[in-house]
């Protein structure tokens, strides 16, 4: 082989390398290489990969001027070597190289290329008008270890079914805790993908884990649920995320996958006399998709209650919408129990304000009851014992 020294290169961004990387871990079959234009039309005609789902070509085209040049070079035979984070990630052998139209691509992955609409605008900044197609190496290989975690639960648990939740928890709220207990009730070992995004808004992944830890170590059969880190790329994003979410976690060992009723890409239309949804165009992967209840808070019936069995109306329910109650987190504000457990919503203030009170002991001690034991807290404690007195009823 030729040394990579003297290859051609292109430049990719971690994004595109983890989706690399999932091809050669098996998890995104029946995907196994690059397509060229031939395979690439046909996905387009059919949806389909030797009679399984796909929802659109995958290809590989980096933006950016220097790639541009080296793509419009290249003859097939020749060896490529791809940079990621200025590191040899992979080589590749050309097989073919072809132009794409970037905006066609956004619209196969999003079902639009409006520029409004989130990710497409971030999306359309990586693509480029060629692509390219080939066998690739990767560089530096690993072992997938989650992987090899789920098997490992479902050998000594001897589950007979492994469900798959796939969720962001940004944050985690009492919708997503309703909904995981859901899944639970009817599976023997339950998978949640925790999404993790490439870039830094709103709550990290570690903090997102850590209280998703903190739930099922405290409040689940702990033995019967695994969190598994998914890199949150482009593909999972658009109207056919629920597709790649089979595919992907079919190829993790899943046998079933919930989603939830108000998933964004489960919009419904009408064919053939009947209504039907995205789960309708999933063919030849072998798992079974549920779609979960909508669960709302019902001051009428004073709980968490399923919307299809709630007769009181929406004026009297109140909907789980995680980016609503992460506004109120981000002003320092304590969400309401009725919305985020407390602990949990004391830990991420605790987080997005470290070191936020100047005298921490004297507003605890000034505000709060005492056992008259002095001895140290934390901002979480305090969070902790604030909002009992926010529940407090007596003079209300």
């Amino acid at each position: 082989m030729t040394s990579s020294r003297k290859n051609k290169t292109l430049f990719i961004d971690k994004e595109a390398a983890s989706v690399l990387e999932l091809v050669k871990d098996g998890l995104l079959f029946p995907v196994t290489k690059l397509m060229g234009t031939k395979e690439s039309e046909e996905v387009l005609r059919t949806g389909l990969i030797n009679g399984k789902t796909f929802p659109f070509p995958f290809v590989l085209a980096p933006s950016g001027q220097k790639n541009v040049d080296v793509l419009s070079s290249l003859k097939k035979g020749e060896e490529v070597t791809i940079i990621c984070d200025d590191l040899e990630f992979a080589t590749l052998i050309v097989d073919e190289t072809f132009q794409i139209n970037p905006s066609q691509r956004i619209k196969h992955l999003y079902g639009t290329d409006d520029l409004s609409h989130p990710g497409v605008m971030a999306t359309m900044k990586r693509i480029g008008p060629w692509a390219i197609s080939g066998e690739y190496t990767l560089l530096r290989t690993h072992t997938n270890e989650s992987k090899n975690k789920i098997q490992e639960a479902k050998h000594i648990i001897d589950a007979k079914h492994t469900t798959a939740l796939v969720m962001a928890a940004n944050p985690l709220h009492r919708g997503h805790e309703r909904l995981i207990r859901q899944a639970l009730d009817t599976t023997d070992l339950l998978v949640i993908f925790l999404l993790k995004p490439y870039d830094s808004a709103n709550l990290s992944y570690e903090i997102r884990k850590e209280s998703l830890d903190y739930f099922i170590n405290n409040f689940l059969p702990k033995n019967r649920v695994i969190v598994v880190p998914l890199e949150n790329s482009y593909i999972f994003a658009g109207y056919n995320e629920i597709i790649i979410d089979a595919i992907v976690t079919k190829n993790y060992g899943c046998d079933r996958l919930t989603v939830g009723r108000n998933h964004a890409g489960l919009g419904m239309f009408y064919d053939c006399n009947s209504n039907k949804s995205i789960i309708d165009k999933v063919i030849g992967i072998d798992i079974e998709i549920n779609i979960a209840s909508e669960y709302v808070y019902c001051d009428k019936c004073t709980t968490l209650v399923s919307k299809s069995s709630c007769p009181h109306g929406q004026h009297n329910q109140i909907s789980y919408h995680a980016d609503s109650i992460l506004e109120l987190l981000k002003l320092g504000l304590l969400p309401p129990a009725v919305l985020i457990r407390k602990e949990i919503s004391s830990f991420l203030l605790s987080k997005l304000y470290p070191n936020r009170f100047k005298n921490l002991e004297k507003l605890y001690y000034d505000l709060l009851p005492i056992e008259g034991l002095l001895k140290e807290h934390t901002e979480k404690d305090f969070y902790l014992e604030l909002i009992k007195l926010y529940q407090t009823t007596s003079l209300t």
